[in-house]
């Protein structure tokens, strides 16, 4: 037999071993299946679960229940003997009665109402927290960004003063390319950062002003997600480092507070998007204050794994945050927040996930982790500890998918890619989905920043790949724009709403093939030990390229 010969024959058996492989997976996703998928799903939005809130009997109940599927399907803790890695939390809850946020002028005094005109709260952990007579000064984007030669800051020292910020980022503002990425939203325009930011400029107080085309949501979001208690990671020095106060106001109030100063805020809006811009003092001075009770709590990441039979020591994460906003006493009629879609439906997914690759007649090469995370609704609090944190080594872990919000539209011609461009993981993807006759969707709303709202991004700081899709909206068999209808629909009258609740009239066949598709590229990856990285040039390639280094010196 000739060397030649050799290679071909060598050749056609990794063909057909491949082939083999992909028949495995192909026959296992059959267990990803719509009884289950619907079961889960009706399970963790019932009423029964309170609304997923964290440190309550809706945590209990929800984490109780996690445990026991994790169990059912056969997996493992990935740790000692519990599923649960218990992440520290401060609960801090404000009394309504005495939050408020007052501008002052000459004389003239401008109230603004808790919920309808404002929000405000603090991260800091101490009983009552105040700031008085500070002056204000209108920060634009409330941006520091040296590699787009922009500072908002410039000149200016802000210690003890009130910082005003418009939300998003002068790319969204202008939709020219040449600014940051243009319509697409880079971190700089997530309201996280604008937070973070004034508190290293040493504002006292840090105020965004809401506009629901840029937020990408409407004010009943912002007042919502502020309401009842907040959780935030505990600190060694109790979050002493950020601003005294944090809070919201809507456009139409902010128009109001500019007028008393003697601005027009579209004026300044417009001045605050041309490169150069520099700070504005105005001639108000603000005044705020809470009133908190404080608790210290833990939560807990819910995590199980399925060993791998030849790289154990290797790992694929599929992710979904259990949490929701929970119960309000305080509203009347129904008070239960369910999260049907955000995110009932993600945990159901990575559960039903599971349960495919147990259908598998023998487990992948690599270790296969499945996480809930807590506190993602609070600001990826859950996934920030774990990456913090990692149960398994963030440098042997080859991928993260993240599942959040699995749309129950029906089947479709496409599958949306949430921070489109950004790893091999979609090559994958595409393959995968093109033998369902589907294609790849970029983000349909790169002005929103989901990518930066959701777990996978704190793995990606770290490095790892990670994918995050949404449901296509090229539906099949409805007329054209349906989808995007339906989309538009959910989060102008449903997200963050106590009606996400769950219907048994859904029809989640595309979120089915949704499924087999992230259990096809996640069986691929625990299958075929490659290492995927993200494409040249994206901002988490060199972290990834480091930790690789730290893989290979490994013994």
């Amino acid at each position: 037999m000739t060397y030649k010969t050799l290679i071909m024959l060598a050749c056609l058996g990794l063909v057909a071993g491949c082939n083999a492989a992909r028949t495995a997976r192909e026959s296992a996703a059959a267990a990803i299946d719509e009884p289950a998928y619907r079961s889960y799903v009706e399970a963790l939005s019932s009423d029964e679960l309170e609304g997923r809130s964290m440190g309550g009997n809706g945590e209990r109940k929800t984490v109780q229940y996690l445990e026991q599927q994790f169990l059912e399907l056969g997996l493992q803790p990935v740790q000692g003997g519990s599923f649960r890695q218990q992440v520290p939390l401060v609960e801090i809850a404000a009394d309504p009665k005495a939050s408020y946020l007052d501008f002052q002028r000459s004389g003239r005094k401008l109230s603004l109402a808790l919920g309808d005109d404002m929000v405000v709260g603090t991260r800091r952990v101490q009983p009552a927290v105040t700031v008085s007579a500070s002056d204000v000064v209108f920060v634009g984007f409330g941006i520091v960004a040296p590699e787009y030669g922009w500072n908002d800051y410039a000149g200016l020292d802000m210690r003890g003063k009130t910082a005003l910020i418009l939300v998003n980022d002068p790319g969204f503002a202008t939709g020219d390319p040449a600014l940051f990425h243009g319509r697409t939203m880079t971190y700089y325009g997530r309201w996280t950062y604008k937070f973070e930011e004034a508190a290293r400029q040493g504002a006292a107080a840090a105020i965004i002003v809401h506009e629901t085309r840029p937020a990408a949501y409407p004010w009943q979001v912002v007042r919502n997600g502020w309401a009842g208690p907040q959780f935030y990671a505990e600190s060694s020095d109790g979050n002493a480092g950020r601003c005294a106060i944090e809070g919201w106001i809507t456009h139409e109030r902010a128009a109001d507070i500019m007028a008393l100063a003697g601005q027009d805020l579209e004026t300044l809006q417009q001045a605050a998007r041309v490169r150069g811009f520099h700070p504005l003092p105005l001639d108000l001075k603000a005044s705020a204050g809470v009133a908190n009770t404080i608790r210290h709590a833990r939560s807990a990441n819910v995590a199980a794994i399925l060993p791998g039979k030849d790289r154990p020591d290797e790992y694929v994460i599929y992710t979904a945050h259990w949490d929701h906003f929970g119960k309000l006493v305080a509203l009347d009629g129904d008070n239960i927040f369910n999260g049907a879609q955000d995110n009932a439906t993600g945990v159901a997914g990575i559960l039903t996930i599971a349960r495919g690759f147990r259908a598998m007649l023998s487990a992948p090469s690599r270790s296969v982790v499945f996480i809930a995370t807590t506190a993602e609704e609070q600001g990826l609090i859950g996934s920030e500890y774990y990456a913090a944190h990692p149960l398994v080594p963030l440098e042997k872990t080859a991928a993260v998918i993240n599942l959040d919000l699995l749309s129950p539209l029906g089947r479709a011609r496409d599958i949306e890619v949430i921070g489109f461009g950004a790893s091999e993981l979609e090559d994958r993807l595409a393959a995968a989905a093109a033998r369902q006759g589907r294609v790849l969707l970029p983000d349909a709303n790169p002005e929103a920043g989901y990518f930066y709202r959701s777990d996978q991004l704190n793995m990606a700081r770290k490095g790892v790949p990670s994918l995050f899709v949404r449901s296509g909206i090229d539906l099949i068999g409805k007329p054209p724009g349906t989808g995007k209808a339906m989309v538009q629909d959910y989060y102008a009258n449903i997200y963050h709403k106590q009606v996400d609740e769950y219907q048994p009239t859904w029809d989640v066949s595309g979120s089915l093939e949704d499924l087999k598709l992230l259990f096809e590229v996640g069986a691929g990856v625990a299958q075929d030990g490659s290492w995927p990285n993200w494409y040249e040039g994206n901002e988490f390639r060199v972290t990834r390229d480091a930790s690789a280094a730290l893989r290979k010196a490994a013994p």
